[in-house]
């Protein structure tokens, strides 16, 4: 048993010390971690590791792109910034609870107005949920970034920015084939390929936007999600006496 000082003793147990725990229970333990802390939980040796953080291949997660059922809730997800803002659009499909990304918004170095308006084209009655940081945080001069979609009419809800667990959410649905991404959607697979963490186990804060979006997606937006609301038509009946001009 090494010493790590003289009062205190380092102690490294892995599986193989557990003799009791069956393959069954350790697939079980398996299942709910992200790939990196796998070694780490099975060995016994404190690990972070490195490469990619979604380590699941394109063609298991791409569909070509089709239309989307009216009655499959929608939602996107910001993430905010002057150099790169980025949105990504979600459809749920519930019975089989499957979230399909199927728009995306990246662009860089426009006003607030430029980027509400791409966003709204998608649909103003989507509602969205935004990087939680936007709430103090402007794209140059300091301006409260959540306020100011908001009063450019986007109906916006500050995310859950709680990193691993959005990693492990989107993870777990990528790895059970309950999140699918349009093959159109080019800036995101961009960043996918290359979306990593460093040797020392930190995630890689570069080209991240649309990662950064999905995850807000996936924690926060699914609660969110709605279906496009049904424009009330008034039914003029013709059996009525009166005029339809004169409007009695």
């Amino acid at each position: 048993m090494p010493a790590v000082t003289d009062s205190k003793y380092l102690v490294n147990a892995g599986w193989k010390d557990i003799p009791h725990l069956t393959e069954k229970m350790k697939d079980s333990v398996l299942d709910g971690i992200l790939p990196y802390q796998k070694k780490a939980r099975s060995s016994g040796f404190p690990s972070l590791g490195s490469g990619a953080i979604y380590p699941v291949d394109e063609d298991d997660i791409t569909v070509k792109p089709f239309e989307l059922p009216l009655w499959w809730p929608r939602i996107y997800a910001l993430d905010v910034g002057w150099n790169r803002t980025a949105g990504i659009w979600g459809a749920w499909d519930k019975d089989s609870d499957i979230v399909y990304l199927y728009s995306e918004h990246y662009r860089g170095s426009a006003e607030p107005a430029i980027h509400a308006a791409g966003i709204k084209a998608r649909g103003e009655w989507i509602p969205g949920v935004v990087d939680p940081a936007a709430r103090a945080r402007g794209q140059r001069d300091g301006e409260q970034l959540l306020v100011d979609y908001r009063d450019l009419g986007l109906n916006l809800y500050p995310a859950i920015n709680a990193r691993e667990a959005g990693l492990l959410s989107v993870w777990n649905r990528l790895s059970t084939g309950r999140l699918k991404v349009f093959s159109s959607l080019v800036a995101w697979f961009t960043e996918y390929r290359i979306y990593c963490r460093d040797e020392k186990g930190m995630v890689v804060k570069k080209n991240d936007h649309l990662m950064d979006a999905t995850r807000y997606l996936i924690i926060s937006g699914l609660e969110h999600a709605i279906i496009k609301p049904v424009k009330k038509q008034r039914i003029i009946s013709h059996d009525t006496i009166g005029s339809s001009i004169a409007g009695y």
